[in-house]
């Protein structure tokens, strides 16, 4: 099956495409052998401690400490979801959506460095307990290194899509 990514243009500006190695999405559980634990594995393209603790964090199922990654205003824009501010928030919303959830961050780059900000986007695959999927993550960190905004895409097409959406 071939997977069309979704368009991740934000306004006129492109981005690289980092859809020639994206895999198929998986409809069945995969086995334990074939998860990458993130705590051996680097993410080509980006060396940034603040997105390395982010994946550990968030496979090791730590959601407060994740939280605390973020600015006191930062926002996390989940699949399917208007966003989500603040620590406590972002923490609730993870206990509730993603225990289970094994993130695999393959490659990145950063974006740009305007204002103090830094924008980085990581490709790369999340696993859940019932199915995979190719995610794109766009991270916005200030100039202490805190997330000021994520924006987790999913990608698929639109109907596998609208299959994984509750």
């Amino acid at each position: 099956m071939i997977i069309n990514p979704l368009n991740l243009s934000l306004g006129t500006r492109s981005y690289p495409d980092f859809t020639d190695n994206l895999e198929p999405i998986y409809f069945f559980p995969k086995k334990d052998s074939m998860q990458t634990d993130i705590s051996t594995q680097t993410i080509a393209g980006i060396n940034n401690p603040t997105i390395s603790q982010y994946f550990e964090l968030l496979n090791a199922g730590d959601f407060s400490s994740l939280a605390a990654l973020f600015a006191p205003d930062g926002v996390m824009y989940a699949p399917f979801e208007s966003g989500i501010v603040g620590e406590d928030a972002i923490a609730s919303y993870l206990q509730q959506e993603a225990l289970g959830l094994k993130a695999e961050p393959h490659q990145g780059i950063i974006e740009s460095q305007e204002n103090d900000l830094v924008q980085l986007r990581v490709n790369g695959k999340v696993q859940m307990p019932l199915f995979g999927v190719n995610v794109s993550w766009l991270f916005i960190l200030n100039s202490q290194q805190q997330i000021v905004s994520i924006t987790v895409k999913l990608l698929a097409s639109p109907q596998e899509l609208l299959n994984l959406r509750r």
